[in-house]
């Protein structure tokens, strides 16, 4: 697979429109943002790694954790193994609190960009 259609087009017929829906809501939330496989999984950066989301037989699992203490408590009742997030796909699937996390994602990454930045501009350069 070589992008986010392709990884679509294989996926269950009854998870399909799931993961459009999400991907459209990314998209929305975070109009810069690049699509890629990686993992093999559909994924977006912006300033950074922003999202992950796979199709699994019984969950939507997402990637990487926040760290936003408001969104964390959000998404505490997901919350699966190493970090990962888990929508099973037996229950209603919470896309507004999709973009909330590619929100909060995103935020993430500005701060840790400008931290980058900050801490480029303070360290002195090698002369050469």
């Amino acid at each position: 697979m070589d992008t986010i259609d392709d990884y679509i087009a294989q996926a269950d017929v009854k998870v399909r429109p799931i993961l459009k829906k999400i991907r459209a809501l990314v998209r929305k939330a975070a109009p810069g943002a690049v699509e890629k496989i990686s993992y093999r999984m559909p994924a977006f950066a912006l300033q950074g790694e922003l999202i992950y989301f796979a199709a699994f037989k019984k969950h939507i699992g997402m990637y990487p954790p926040v760290r936003d203490p408001g969104v964390r408590s959000l998404i505490a009742p997901y919350a699966g193994p190493k970090g990962n997030l888990q929508f099973q796909l037996d229950e209603p699937m919470p896309y507004p609190l999709i973009v909330k996390i590619v929100r909060a994602r995103m935020k993430e990454n500005a701060a840790r960009a400008l931290a980058r930045a900050a801490s480029k501009k303070k360290s002195p350069r090698s002369a050469k």
